[in-house]
């Protein structure tokens, strides 16, 4: 412990407050105490610490203090500041999703139902949340058809023409003044008492139509209700009914694996659960539970659109009641937290807890998986080709042209086994005449490592860092599409410049590896992650030249084409592409849309049509089809 840190644990005063934990003038850690002096000194003056806490405290070199004068006013800012500075050893929320509500303005005269994701303070009527845009879907699509509220966002200021919904039977028709506020506010109200969960009615209300309709013979009418009977119905079976007395509550548990930790939140209203969500808490798997939801419970509530009057938990601290002062305050109404140990309430948090234990399960087998294609792989691969240590970056360079005109070369990087898309390069082969690709991949190889010291002087000479280069960041491994014979170009270009990096060539053929001065090449399995890496670097990297180099033939095509048209040079030709972007627009235009194109005159604009006039007759009508390719920004190194 430093001299620093011995001094202000001697001035820690008896208050509650929030504590800062530092490292290297960086914060790792916010915490809260009714008493900032025993709190703060528990750190130091103990050793029986759990391993996060130990290895936090092994980092402190500093740490500062923010007083309060209760510790509901703690727990609000410590909440605000975990938020701000994300610090690593808190319990850290990172999902900032919002949920899709269903809004009603019951003040309006004539209100829609409205998909929303806030809520706001303004008189509407809100229900949900629900989970995702699919579900939210499902209820409006259940509600056009039994309720007929209109769905446009039309003024109610004049009369208009009924649209088909009304056809169909589907919407009141307000706008065209077919009913009054009273008679449309009467299917308002029961749609407010449907979303409240209580579906009953609505249910005997359909009932009793379609036997009446039944009864009158109006057999077509009957089976309309009938649909809307099984739809009702059928949106309630999937809205799971359980006995919490018809409130709002939310379900909290978490399950840990030593590592990690996952919260589940079951989200019940009107006594239906209308669904859940998981949030993983990364380094919190060896905290004990009711720590874990306490840290959770204000991160998770603070940009909450609707808290329940009733949070029903698998753990609680001694803190709770602090916890429910804060969601009280935040929702404006009290909210009280239950800890249940037996009964319907018991199951709903066991339930929450074996669905946070699948999800824990689910997110490890995932990371695995992505682990062993990315990562994993990537170590495979560098003990296939021989390599020490694991290469981080890996360069894929693959060369594209047509029979040696418009020659390009594409740069593909892969980080931690994952394309890096940011680090893709394009290069226009310049010394190479005809289809040469061996001569064209050294020139590439050749580039790339001149324009990583030349970057690297010039950054080093201007006191900057070198890694700011966009070249300067060199591979740890090469490949090259090709057999040995390009391998060899390549590697002797980058001898050449002054660099010695690990690097093999794959031959399409068999999948083949060829390293620098080995006749055998190696074949790896065809389910190793090793293998399945390098094709994914091989295709990216072939998918990248021959997309830019697609681009270019029909560039060029463009170009030379407008080339031959007397008085269009560089200037309107410019004007013209940017314009109409294809040829297929520019052959279809008229001389006077021609003639709107800045720096056209009338008589090039003529020249223009008459060029393409000529043309179509002289082919048949069949333009080339790469006359039709969007034109592109070339972008080359």
């Amino acid at each position: 412990m430093n001299e620093l840190l011995r001094l202000k644990l001697q001035k820690l005063p008896d208050s509650p407050g929030c504590y800062l934990m530092k490292s290297n003038g960086q914060i790792i850690y916010v915490g809260k105490a009714k008493n900032l002096k025993n709190r703060v000194r528990s750190y130091f003056q103990t050793r029986e610490h759990t391993p996060k806490v130990a290895a936090m405290v092994e980092k402190i070199d500093d740490f500062d203090v923010i007083l309060v004068d209760s510790n509901l006013e703690s727990l609000i800012l410590e909440c605000n500041l975990i938020k701000l500075h994300k610090p690593y050893y808190n319990i850290l929320l990172k999902d900032d999703k919002h949920y899709p509500y269903l809004r009603v303005n019951v003040a309006e005269d004539f209100p829609r139902v409205e998909m929303v994701r806030r809520v706001e303070k303004d008189g509407a009527r809100y229900f949900g949340p629900y989970m995702g845009g699919g579900s939210v879907r499902e209820v409006l699509d259940v509600l056009r058809q039994v309720f007929p509220l209109r769905t446009c966002a039309y003024a109610m200021d004049r009369p208009r023409r009924p649209c088909l919904h009304h056809q169909i039977g589907q919407c009141l028709a307000p706008c065209a003044g077919l009913c009054t506020r009273d008679e449309y506010h009467l299917y308002v109200d029961r749609v407010v008492e449907f979303l409240s969960g209580k579906s009953e009615p609505v249910l005997r209300d359909l009932r009793k139509k379609m036997q009446e309709a039944a009864a009158a013979m109006h057999f077509e009418q009957a089976g309309v209700y009938r649909d809307r009977i099984r739809a009702v119905e059928g949106l309630m079976e999937r809205q799971k009914a359980i006995d919490v007395r018809g409130g709002d509550q939310d379900i909290l548990a978490v399950h840990q694996d030593g590592l990690d930790a996952m919260v589940q939140v079951l989200f019940v209203r009107g006594g239906h659960m209308i669904g859940g969500e998981h949030f993983a808490l990364e380094r919190a798997g060896d905290l004990p539970p009711a720590e874990v939801l306490e840290s959770f419970i204000p991160q998770f509530y603070e940009d909450a659109q609707m808290i329940p009057s009733e949070l029903i938990v698998e753990s609680l601290t001694p803190g709770a009641q602090e916890l429910e002062r804060y969601l009280s305050e935040r929702r404006g109404a009290k909210v009280t937290l239950r800890m249940p140990q037996r009964g319907t309430k018991h199951q709903l948090v066991e339930m929450a807890h074996k669905n946070a234990k699948d999800a824990l399960e689910k997110r490890n087998a995932r990371l695995e998986s992505q682990q062993t294609r990315t990562v994993g792989a990537a170590k495979a691969l560098g003990e296939a080709v021989g390599m020490a240590g694991y290469p981080r970056r890996i360069e894929g360079y693959d060369i594209s042209n047509t029979q040696g005109v418009l020659s390009v070369a594409s740069m593909v990087v892969f980080i931690d086994g994952m394309p890096a898309k940011k680090e893709y390069r394009h290069f226009r082969i310049k010394t190479v005449v005809g289809a040469n690709d061996f001569a064209s991949m050294n020139e590439v190889i050749t580039r790339r490592f001149e324009h990583a010291k030349r970057e690297r002087a010039e950054l080093e000479a201007a006191g900057r860092d070198p890694a700011e280069g966009k070249f300067t960041d060199l591979p740890d491994l090469i490949l090259i599409d090709g057999g040995p014979e390009q391998l060899d170009f390549a590697r002797r270009a980058m001898l050449k410049a002054g660099f010695d990096v690990p690097i093999f060539g794959l031959a399409k053929r068999l999948e083949e590896i060829f390293l620098p001065g080995q006749a055998e090449s190696i074949l790896l399995d065809r389910h190793s992650p090793a293998l399945h890496l390098i094709q994914r670097v091989r295709d990216e990297a072939h998918r990248f030249g021959i997309t830019h180099h697609r681009n270019l033939r029909g560039k060029a095509s463009i170009h030379s084409q407008l080339e031959d048209i007397p008085g269009i040079g560089p200037t309107r030709r410019r004007a013209l592409l940017n314009h109409f972007r294809t040829v297929a627009a520019l052959r279809e235009a008229s001389v006077d849309e021609l003639c709107a194109v800045q720096g056209m005159s009338r008589p090039a604009a003529e020249a223009v049509r008459a060029y393409f006039d000529a043309r179509a007759q002289a082919t048949g009508g069949q333009p080339a089809a790469q006359d039709d390719k969007k034109m592109e920004e070339d972008d080359r190194c």
